[in-house]
């Protein structure tokens, strides 16, 4: 037998049908260094508590089906080993589902919400095709790289509850809904790119509420990059002259016009061109923590702060932007 040694998890506990709220149970269980949190989940149940409940079915890191958080961290349980884990955060390992609100029993959630977003971009291809194609549709391998490794997305769900933006906004798509209608508006057999682009568009539910953490490309198991993804909704919004004129597109625009004249971005212009003065007034407080950290100049010092080879950076915003507002 290889290294083993004894380990103490604190698993979440809490059935809908019976409990008012849920509690926390404690198991210690003799671990061996290549078993996975799924294997440590498995012999909770078959040699401890048997009614220890969670999803599960592939153990390859491909249904998405055992996603769940250890110590917060969102994981696909087959995936992530107990010593790394432990070894990450210390020698009580917490194990709770992927959203504590949404329990249904123990690990296993109500995913409605997921699925409900995921379906409503859409997620499939649209296109007027011949249903008796005489010859193949080849994409050629450019086209093809376009997508990004968007098709990669196993639904886990991961990147979804390891959302902030999601936990705070419920109208917000998601993340893995957004990198799946990227997933066609990148795709060039697809018809709907526009209609597409302007479904993820409005503020609250669409692309302008990503708050630009990195928590999903973090999680991700399967390394799609939804942040990524997002990214790309917002650059073809703007190529297809469909951003419209608020405090996102704005602040968008801004950094990139920051970074074309400073190559740093001003902290304080960003915010008085997003948001205006007013809006400006209610971040007052932040602004003058920032410049008592050094972090932030006001804008008639920022030539000052002009970062070398400014040349180089211009010449490469020029050569790539594309930004613009709709009907303008």
């Amino acid at each position: 037998m290889g290294q083993h040694k004894q380990m103490t998890f604190k698993a979440f506990r809490f059935n809908s049908e019976e409990d008012y709220l849920p509690h926390y149970d404690t198991f210690t269980i003799d671990v061996e260094a290549h078993q996975t949190m799924l294997d440590v989940m498995d012999n909770i149940k078959w040699k401890v508590d048997g009614s220890f409940s969670y999803r599960r079915s592939c153990r390859h890191g491909i249904c998405g089906s055992c996603s769940i958080k250890v110590n917060g961290k969102s994981i696909i349980a087959c995936k992530e080993n107990a010593f790394a884990l432990e070894e990450l955060f210390g020698e009580e390992l917490v194990i709770e589902p992927s959203n504590t609100k949404r329990a249904i029993k123990d690990m296993i959630i109500d995913k409605s919400d997921f699925w409900d977003k995921y379906k409503s971009v859409r997620p499939y291809l649209e296109a007027n095709i011949d249903e008796h194609p005489a010859t193949e549709n080849i994409v050629s391998k450019e086209d093809a790289a376009l997508i990004d490794g968007a098709d990669k997305c196993i639904m886990c769900s991961v990147c979804y509850y390891a959302c902030p933006a999601v936990e705070v906004n419920p109208l917000f798509i998601g993340p893995a809904a957004l990198a799946k209608a990227a997933r066609f508006t990148t795709d060039v057999r697809d018809e709907s790119k526009t209609e597409r682009l302007l479904e993820v568009n409005p503020m609250g539910p669409g692309i302008w509420d990503c708050v630009k953490c990195m928590e999903c490309a973090e999680a991700c198991p399967k390394e799609v990059n939804p942040i990524g993804k997002i990214t790309t909704l917002h650059n073809q919004t703007f190529e297809e002259n469909l951003a419209e004129d608020n405090v996102a597109t704005r602040h968008a625009v801004y950094f990139k016009d920051s970074a074309a004249k400073h190559g740093i971005l001003d902290e304080m212009g960003i915010v008085l061109y997003s948001e205006g003065p007013f809006g400006a007034l209610k971040s007052m407080g932040v602004g003058l923590d920032m410049m008592k950290a050094g972090k932030m100049v006001f804008p008639w010092e920022m030539n000052g702060h002009n970062i070398e080879n400014l040349d180089e950076v211009k010449k490469l915003i020029k050569s790539s932007s594309t930004t613009k507002f709709k009907g303008k």
